[in-house]
């Protein structure tokens, strides 16, 4: 197990897993919205709960 954990595949392993931990940290996105969602979307003033029942109905 020393022999592995000495080895050059697992301290090349062990510094790639290192860069790319600090590579995330670093770009993340500064702003608070993440580009994938969007934002929420509040319902029209004109669709009451009995137009909408109707709706479903159909």
């Amino acid at each position: 197990m020393t022999a592995f954990l000495k080895s050059d595949l697992f301290l090349r392993f062990l510094g790639g897993f290192a860069i790319g931990a600090i590579g995330v940290f670093i770009l993340q996105p500064d702003d608070d919205h993440s580009a994938l969602t969007s934002p929420a979307m509040a319902a029209s003033a004109s669709a009451t709960p009995a137009s909408t029942a109707d709706n479903a109905a159909l």
